[in-house]
C-alpha cells in the first residue's frame, strides 16, 4: 500500500524492480545538479552489471533495515525517488564520525525534471521520514545538502528540516518537527 501523491503512488521499491531502479539511478545521475547530491558518476554506475542493480535494489526492499521509496505513476513510471539508511549506534557513518543513537540518513533523493516542484518531493519525504519514525523508531532523521544547492535546502528547511552542522561543502541538515 503506497500514499497517493497527485497521479503518483509513493510505494516502498521492491527487490524485482531493479531495472527500474537502475534506470532512474542513471538519469539521477545525468541531472546537472548530480555532482552536488551523488557520489558516483553516470559512468560509474553505468559500468556496473545487471547483478549489481540487483543486489542494490533488494537492499532497499522490504526485509532489509533501509527502504528506497518511490514514486509510481499510473502506467508504471517513476517520476522519483528516496532512500532511507537506518544508521546503528556504535557504528561509523560515511564521514568516518561514530554514530551515537539509532538515526536514519535520508539519500539518494532525485525527482524527474517535469515532475519537479509538485507534490512528488514532499510524498517521497514524507513517506521515508514517516518509515524512519514509526516503522524503525529512530530518534534522529538527517541529510546532508550541498552548499550550493540552495533550493534543495529551502525545500528541506519548509518540510521541518534545520542545519545542524558543516560538513565540508555540505549542511547536515535534522528533521525537526513543528508543533
Amino acid at each position: 500500500m503506497g500514499v497517493m501523491s497527485s497521479d503518483y503512488v509513493v510505494r516502498e521499491v521492491r527487490a524485482e524492480d531493479w531495472p527500474s531502479a537502475k534506470e532512474l539511478r542513471l538519469d539521477a545521475l545525468r541531472d546537472p545538479l548530480a555532482p552536488l547530491a551523488f557520489l558516483e558518476t553516470y559512468d560509474q554506475a553505468r559500468a556496473q552489471p545487471d547483478e549489481f542493480w540487483r543486489e542494490r535494489t533488494a537492499k532497499g526492499s522490504d526485509g532489509g533495515p533501509n527502504r528506497q521509496f518511490i514514486a509510481e505513476g499510473p502506467a508504471g513510471d517513476w517520476a522519483g525517488t528516496m532512500t532511507v539508511l537506518v544508521e546503528e549506534p556504535g557504528t561509523e557513518d560515511f564521514t568516518g564520525q561514530r554514530v551515537e543513537r539509532c538515526q536514519a540518513h535520508l539519500v539518494g533523493v532525485f525527482v524527474r525534471e517535469g515532475r519537479r516542484g509538485g507534490t512528488v518531493a514532499r510524498e517521497l519525504l514524507r513517506a521515508a521520514v514517516g518509515w524512519a519514525l514509526v516503522q524503525q523508531g529512530v530518534s534522529r532523521v538527517r541529510l546532508f545538502v550541498h552548499e550550493k544547492n540552495s533550493r534543495a535546502e529551502a525545500f528541506y528547511q519548509k518540510a521541518g528540516f534545520t542545519r545542524t552542522a558543516v560538513v565540508g561543502h555540505e549542511y547536515e541538515m535534522e528533521y525537526r518537527p513543528t508543533a
